[in-house]
């Protein structure tokens, strides 16, 4: 007989890393998620958070946590369909609501959770799902637990979606799904053409804000307000854990849709609800986030500054449009090396490797913040020189 552990037996990579010493996963921070983390006892330029905002130890943000948890306690105990829904999680879902100018949102414990649920309620084996291939694991899990039919369609290639959308059966339920921000090449999706073909094939659209949120757009609303085709995308999804400075997630649309979803997403019937202190945190980020503008203007600036100054140094970054800048580096090793040379140069970053990039095309990924500062910057474009020359990534 065949025991199922085999497949443990011969899993070899990660020990092989850890045998060269280039493993760089896992890595302990024992700080906030500040522009400088401590690890290790030492400080380190932090260029591997979603924290776009810097929100998540703002004094305001902790203290709404702290009292949100001395009022409710530290969980729900239940699920929201039964004894978990407080006001705390209404009032939040109502404030995003505005926010997003929807009529309805429902909350999730996490962001990986609101995707799952939502699509895999939606969808049945009659139905065609249409995945930019480059599309979030969460994205691609929740169509596999909806059992519809999808087609890949080639990376932006508006051309490749519109002829699978014209292949597909007229009398098919049909969903396109997309990253507003690709959350490892940076780059955003192409909304205006998505929504173009989605009203000529009689599709609905869905689009991933997870990166776009508190980042794009005049209000900070994500890519689809950045393109101007909030009013042509039937559902957005958005996360707590990157501007908003918590953890959770949230898909806001039309009332009768979210009601229906609230009623069916497996992955938000048969979970805890979002705990007490996520909510106050959430709360106040959103008051923050909208109160004070200049923080976006702050990333962007912190933003354009990297996206000059790396090629400068000779680095590929690929044509990225979001705080996430991608240097290319080519083989997996290459880029595990390089994060563990970077953390030992005092520079945090996370490298992306095979299968979340095709072989060959492995590459560091870097992520800024509203709170970096000129000199955290220049700290890490140093260490990136000194790192990519040792590795001959440039001369």
């Amino acid at each position: 007989m065949t025991d199922l552990f085999d497949k443990v037996a011969s899993y070899d990579r990660v020990q092989s890393l850890r045998d060269h010493a280039i493993y760089p996963y896992y890595r302990v921070v024992s700080s906030g998620q500040d522009p400088v983390v401590m690890m290790n006892g030492r400080p380190v330029v932090m260029l591997g958070s979603n924290n776009y905002l810097g929100l998540s130890s703002h004094p305001e943000v902790k203290a709404a946590a702290a009292t949100a948890l001395e009022k409710y306690g530290t969980g729900c105990a239940g699920s929201r369909l039964l004894n978990g829904t407080l006001d705390l999680h209404v009032e939040l879902e109502e404030r995003l609501a505005r926010f997003m100018r929807r009529e309805a949102v429902i909350t999730f414990a996490t962001g990986y959770q609101a995707n799952v649920g939502a699509i895999s309620s939606l969808l049945s084996r009659h139905d065609v799902v249409f995945l930019d291939n480059l599309d979030h694991a969460s994205l691609i899990d929740g169509v596999r637990l909806g059992f519809a039919r999808d087609r890949k369609f080639k990376h932006n290639d508006m051309a490749d979606l519109e002829k699978k959308l014209a292949a597909a059966p007229q009398d098919a339920g049909k969903l396109i799904v997309v990253d507003g921000v690709y959350s490892m090449e940076g780059d955003l999706a192409d909304l205006p053409r998505v929504v173009e073909l989605a009203r000529r094939h009689g599709a609905r659209v869905f689009v991933d804000e997870a990166h776009g949120i508190g980042v794009l757009g005049t209000h900070g609303r994500g890519a689809c307000e950045h393109f101007g085709v909030e009013s042509e995308v039937d559902l957005v999804m958005g996360t707590f854990s990157k501007s908003l400075a918590s953890v959770g997630g949230f898909i806001a649309g039309s009332r009768r849709v979210i009601d229906y979803i609230k009623h069916n997403a497996r992955s938000a019937i048969f979970s805890a609800a979002p705990a007490p202190p996520v909510i106050g945190a959430v709360k106040k980020a959103l008051d923050i986030l909208e109160r004070e503008p200049e923080r976006r203007k702050a990333l962007w600036e912190n933003t354009d500054y990297m996206k000059a100054a790396l090629p400068a140094l000779g680095f590929q970054i690929g044509k990225p449009e979001s705080p996430v800048i991608p240097i290319l580096v080519g083989q997996d090793e290459i880029a595990y090396e390089m994060a563990v040379r970077l953390q030992d140069e005092g520079v945090f970053a996370n490298p992306v490797v095979s299968p979340a990039v095709q072989p060959g095309n492995a590459m560091i990924r870097t992520s800024y913040m509203a709170t970096h500062t000129r000199a955290h910057l220049d700290v890490a474009l140093e260490a990136l020189a000194t790192v990519g020359r040792q590795l001959g990534v440039i001369r």
